[in-house]
């Protein structure tokens, strides 16, 4: 947070002040090689300002009306909900208003970072300024290029680190419930183990002789076996299914009824079978061997869990490297549908109330592109619908092959683009999400890969329907 300590200090113009003025503009890098007495007018029309760290310059929205010549110290500008600072004005550098600069506003607060001492020139004395040292004129545009190259670039770091931040966000999501479910399983199964180490003692103490435990390995067998035929067939039934078994151990006085009835319910086993079973044993026994035989299902079922939970995992990991092309080449050759089906991997938390229509055209050919940045294109259209419909809705992807291109369109059932605006979504910084919701580099960034890729993106939209196209060559190799 900043914290103005003390206000700014305006030094009244003192001509016994003008040489150490000059000594110190002779040291700033964009006025290196005026003449003396370009430097003089500079010293007399100026204002020197001086400035203890912590102290506000200026706030974030307040009119631009003075060019700073920054003599010594820095001058950080910040934005309100930017946690990092948009621009540094550093010794021996131009800042604040140009001649030129259509800036009308502050963009941010600025503050002084440590002690600074700057020139400041009111911009009604830059028609005089620029008459007096004509090469002010090349200097001021010069400045203002480096300043629009150095405010993209941070503005495009921003705008990726806040794409790497909600996908981190989305594997997160995703990877905490499978993660979750195999750590229960596997505490479930530490529990299992003890109680089945106990089951077999139990088991083991009965001494039944060999016909018998072939019997009862023929019984297991049997139920696995129908169980396995049926196939989840039963699962409808599970619940009559779980009272009529209870009832038979019940009936039967077998102890933890409570314990085994869902087990061997679940496993399609039938009061007609246990009565099966019990021809061969005593009550005492065939508790025994009931308790044991639903504690292995237990142990199996809690198995299969911890199995799907980790290929799930390993299936989010897959989808990862494939869609970041982790340990390739630049160039890779892609299968557009499955590159989508990528993209939509790392989009999972957000997909629960969406409707995803796939139209893909069999047998598509692959193309040679930049795996990665062709991926930051889907990125940037799928956010965008999801986005578009609050996560609520329909998106279709389509892929089709037309002449010697591949198109692919992502289609949401959002509300659509203002026909005024749709000519001016793709421009540098343009966006019509609310402020802090995007910096309006996403669709410009995605224009600029598919025109990288010798293609072209295009956009269609009406209430209920936005389409955006991309069209992308089957022969790349010209393009790299």
């Amino acid at each position: 947070m900043i914290t103005q300590i003390s206000g700014p200090v305006y030094a009244p113009k003192k001509p016994e002040r003008v040489p150490e003025i000059v000594a110190a503009l002779q040291k700033v890098a964009q006025l290196q090689g005026l003449e003396l007495r370009e430097y003089e007018w500079l010293a007399t029309h100026g204002t020197e300002v001086f400035a203890d760290p912590g102290t506000i310059i200026f706030s974030e929205g307040d009119p631009a009306n003075k060019m700073q010549i920054m003599l010594k110290g820095e001058i950080h500008v910040r934005r309100e909900r930017a946690p990092a600072s948009i621009f540094i004005g550093r010794s021996g550098q131009l800042t604040g208003l140009l001649p030129y600069s259509r800036m009308k506003t502050y963009g941010g607060v600025g503050f002084a970072a440590t002690s600074a001492w700057s020139l400041e020139i009111d911009k009604s004395l830059f028609p005089q300024m620029l008459a007096a040292i004509p090469s002010m004129t090349g200097r001021s545009v010069g400045v203002l290029l480096d300043r629009v190259r150095e405010i993209t670039r941070i503005e495009q770091q921003a705008e990726k680190l806040n794409a790497l931040g909600k996908l981190a966000g989305n594997l997160a999501h995703e990877m905490n419930n499978p993660a979750s479910a195999a750590q229960r399983a596997a505490s479930g199964m530490l529990e299992e183990l003890r109680a089945f180490g106990q089951e077999r003692f139990a088991l083991g103490q009965l001494c039944l002789p060999p016909e018998k435990i072939s019997e009862i390995s023929a019984w297991e067998a049997t139920v696995r076996e129908t169980a396995q035929r049926l196939d989840g067939a039963h699962q409808a039934e599970q619940s009559s299914r779980e009272d009529r078994v209870s009832e038979w151990l019940r009936n039967k006085s077998i102890r933890n009824s409570w314990q085994i009835a869902p087990e061997l319910a679940e496993q399609g086993v039938t009061p007609g079978q246990l009565d099966q079973l019990s021809e061969h044993l005593d009550l005492n026994a065939l508790g025994v061997v009931l308790s044991q035989f639903a504690s292995s299902l237990r142990a199996e079922r809690i198995a299969e869990a911890m199995l799907n939970s980790t290929a799930r995992i390993f299936d989010l990991i897959r989808a990862i490297k494939d869609y970041s092309y982790m340990d390739q080449a630049p160039i890779q050759e892609i299968n557009i549908p499955q590159s989508l089906e990528n993209t939509l991997a790392m989009f999972g938390s957000r997909l629960g109330n969406v409707e995803i229509i796939r139209d893909y055209e069999p047998d598509l050919p692959i193309i040679s592109a930049y795996g990665s940045e062709l991926n930051q294109v889907w990125t940037s259209l799928i956010e965008n619908a999801l986005d578009a419909i609050n996560d609520l809705g329909q998106i279709k992807l389509a892929v089709h092959l037309m002449a010697d291109m591949v198109l692919t369109e992502i289609t949401d059932s959002g509300p659509g683009v203002p026909q005024e605006l749709q000519a001016r979504i793709f421009e540098p910084f343009f966006t019509t999400k609310a402020p802090g919701s995007g910096l309006g580099l996403g669709l410009d960034t995605a224009n600029r890969v598919v025109r990288m890729h010798r293609g072209y993106i295009t956009v269609q939209s009406k209430p209920g329907k936005t389409c955006f196209q991309v069209r992308l060559p089957l022969e790349q190799l010209q393009a790299y």
